[in-house]
């Protein structure tokens, strides 16, 4: 079943005065099946972040479409936009995106307490999660107080939290170390294995060659994807390399 629906998407920007047009997106198409793993990969302004911001709802396309569980979400009035995306969508960003008055507990609450839930209910979900992600022990403390590891799980606590239908992750490994990048991903595979849908916009091939399918963007549309099929992440990663290289030599659509 596809949880996500994107079809002849194109996103215009048009300069401040009107006189230039830039075709940030010219025609995306693709589909995620509920419980995959896909990361998108491509060249500095090859359209990934409109592509992502259009995805999590913080931007409408010129022409095309997206349906998340079947719903358009160029269709959700304005007034309403934000309740959806708290509702439907996790949210793994480069920067932890944490406040550093807020307790780890209460940036993972945060979400849910917009929603209006109740203390209880909020602790019932934060319990299992914070136990599988290893972080019961810093839930008291503050942002400055625990490592970026620590920050980054704290992130995921807090996209799980909610239940989203899709986690949208920009670059999540992009401000950790090695140790904690790789910690980051084997949490990223265990979560997926149990059923959460994860798309991810990355430059790092390690980071994509954990993922079950890469979509390659050039030129504002999808230029190639790879599925993982019976590979390892070594030979994923080769691939994923090969067709890099190919991008940036200008080849031809493989």
């Amino acid at each position: 079943m596809s949880i996500l629906e994107v079809s002849n998407l194109k996103k215009v920007y048009v300069t401040r005065f009107g006189g230039t047009k830039v075709e940030a997106l010219t025609n995306v198409n693709f589909t995620i099946e509920e419980g995959e793993y896909v990361a998108i990969m491509g060249e500095s302004g090859s359209g990934k972040t409109t592509l992502l911001n259009i995805l999590a709802a913080l931007d409408k396309p010129t022409a095309g479409r997206v349906l998340l569980d079947g719903q358009d979400l160029g269709a959700i009035k304005d007034k309403e936009i934000a309740g959806f995306r708290r509702d439907h969508l996790g949210f793994v960003f480069q920067e932890f995106n944490l406040l550093d008055t807020f307790t780890i507990e209460d940036n993972i609450f945060l979400p849910l307490v917009l929603a209006g839930m109740h203390y209880k209910e909020m602790l019932e979900r934060l319990v299992p999660i914070a136990k599988k992600l290893g972080i019961e022990h810093i839930l008291k403390k503050y942002p400055y107080e625990v490592s970026g590891g620590q920050k980054q799980r704290a992130a995921i606590a807090r996209a799980m939290i909610i239940g989203p239908k899709l986690i949208l992750a920009d670059e999540p490994t992009g401000a950790l170390d090695s140790k904690s990048s790789d910690e980051l991903l084997r949490l990223f595979g265990e979560v997926n294995r149990q059923g959460q849908t994860i798309l991810m916009v990355t430059h790092s091939v390690k980071a994509a060659s954990m993922a079950n399918r890469v979509l390659f963007i050039k030129d504002g549309e999808v230029f190639h994807q790879i599925y993982r099929g019976t590979d390892t992440d070594q030979q994923l990663y080769q691939k994923i390399t090969d067709t890099l290289t190919l991008l940036a030599g200008g080849g031809e659509r493989a």
